[in-house]
C-alpha cells in the first residue's frame, strides 16, 4: 500500500470507480469557438467528473519523508512507479539520511538502481543531491519551489510533486500523462511544460493544483493511454474534443481500461 505524510483523513477511501455510467457524445464536440470563460467552466466540469471517478487518487511513488519522496521522484524519470517502488525498500533503508547518500559508496548504489534504468546517471544525481542536502540545507529538503529546483536532479516537475504530496504546497505536476491529457481535452495547445504548468493553473483554484495532477495522472494511466485512449469507457467524453481518437464502443473501451495491481 502506497504510504503517504501526515494523512489528515485516516477514514477508508471508496476505490476509484473504474467503470461508471458514460454518457457518450455521438461524435467529438467542438470548442474552437469557446471563450476564456466557457473553458474554465468546461474543465472545471472535467474535473469534478475525475473526482468523482478517481476519490483515491494519490501519489503512487511510496515514501514517508519529503527526502524519500523526493529521492523516489527523481528515480522515477524514464521508468514506472511500479519499477521505483520495488527498489526504494532497499534504497530507504541503506540511506536514511541526507549524510548517509553523500557518503554512499557509488557502486552499491548503482547495483540497488539498476532495475530503474539509467542507473549511473541516477547515482550521480543522488550523490550530488545528499551532498547538496549536507552542505546547504543542514541534511533538510528545503519547502519552497525557488530552493528545490536548485537542487541537483530537481527540476520544476519534482520539485512540485514534493511540494504538493510531502509538505502540502499545491503545485501542477507536467508529466507526460498531464501533458498528454490537457492537449487531448483541448485545455492548452502549449508542448513547453513550464507554459502548461501556467495555462493550467489559471483555469483552477489554487488549492486544487495537486490534486488536480493526480486524477489527470490516474486517468492517464488507466483511461486516456498515449496510442489507444477507452473513449468508449471515458466518464468525460462529452466534453472532450479528443474523443475518437480511441474506440468508442463501449465493450471494446472497457477492455482497454487498465486496473492498478
Amino acid at each position: 500500500m502506497t504510504q503517504r505524510v501526515a494523512d489528515p483523513n485516516p477514514h477508508p477511501v471508496p476505490a476509484p470507480v473504474l467503470n461508471p455510467p458514460v454518457k457518450l457524445p455521438r461524435k467529438a464536440p467542438v470548442y474552437a469557438d469557446e471563450t476564456p470563460t466557457q473553458l474554465v467552466r468546461r474543465a472545471r466540469k472535467m474535473h469534478k467528473v475525475l473526482t468523482d471517478t478517481y476519490p483515491d487518487a494519490h501519489c503512487e511513488l511510496d515514501f514517508t519523508s519529503p527526502l524519500e519522496l523526493l529521492v523516489a521522484t527523481i528515480l522515477s524519470a524514464q521508468t514506472t512507479d511500479v519499477t521505483v517502488n520495488k527498489v526504494t525498500p532497499t534504497l530507504f533503508s541503506r540511506y536514511p539520511t541526507a549524510q548517509a547518500y553523500a557518503e554512499a559508496d557509488r557502486e552499491e548504489m548503482e547495483a540497488i538502481l539498476k532495475p530503474t534504468g539509467f542507473f549511473r546517471a541516477k547515482t550521480n544525481s543522488l550523490l550530488k543531491l545528499g551532498q547538496a542536502l549536507v552542505d546547504d540545507y543542514d541534511g533538510v529538503v528545503p519547502g519552497t519551489l525557488e530552493e528545490l529546483v536548485k537542487l541537483p536532479g530537481t527540476g520544476r516537475k519534482t520539485a512540485n510533486v514534493v511540494l504538493g504530496n510531502a509538505f502540502g504546497v499545491p503545485g501542477i505536476t507536467v508529466d507526460t500523462h498531464f501533458g498528454r491529457l490537457v492537449r487531448r481535452f483541448g485545455w492548452t495547445t502549449e508542448e513547453d511544460p513550464v507554459k502548461v504548468e501556467h495555462l493550467i493553473g489559471a483555469l483552477f483554484p489554487k488549492k486544487d493544483w495537486t490534486m488536480l495532477s493526480h486524477r489527470l495522472i490516474f486517468h492517464g494511466r488507466r483511461r486516456c493511454h498515449a496510442k489507444k485512449p477507452a473513449c468508449g469507457a471515458c466518464p468525460i467524453a462529452q466534453w472532450c474534443p479528443s474523443y475518437g481518437t480511441g474506440p468508442t464502443d463501449p465493450d471494446l473501451a472497457a477492455k482497454l481500461v487498465k486496473v492498478p495491481a
